[in-house]
């Protein structure tokens, strides 16, 4: 289940496992990113809460929690390589995995047509 947020994050939903990045229209409004800051696997946060840091050549931005959970992995490559997020937003240059505290919170958050529909 593909769902996303107004401050331009996805979420890939499998299992009560959201894996969490940036949209392709905001690694394009950044710019070519020049580092990233993950969490720490173990760390729970609660929905947009501050989650992960981005720089790019114009500005540094925060990735937020979409949803209260519990950081169980990161993408390592993306923190070795900033620019596999540029290159595919909805792909390898995903930021992490979280468990969700309570899935059904996920049905609050925009399906990818509503998405298309506010960046338009």
């Amino acid at each position: 289940m593909l769902k996303f947020t107004e401050e331009h994050e996805w979420l890939d939903i499998k299992d009560g496992v959201a894996t969490v990045g940036i949209t392709a229209h905001a690694a394009e409004q950044l710019g070519d990113l020049v580092y990233v800051e993950l969490p720490a696997v173990g760390a729970t946060f609660s929905k947009n809460d501050n989650a992960a840091t981005v720089e790019s050549v114009k500005a540094a931005s925060d990735v937020y929690c979409p949803l209260d959970g519990e950081i169980v992995a990161v993408n390592d490559a993306i923190a070795a390589d900033p620019a596999l997020v540029n290159s595919e937003p909805q792909g390898t240059g995903w930021f992490f995995k979280l468990k969700l505290a309570n899935p059904a919170d996920a049905d609050a958050l925009m399906d990818e047509e509503a998405y298309k529909g506010m960046i338009a």
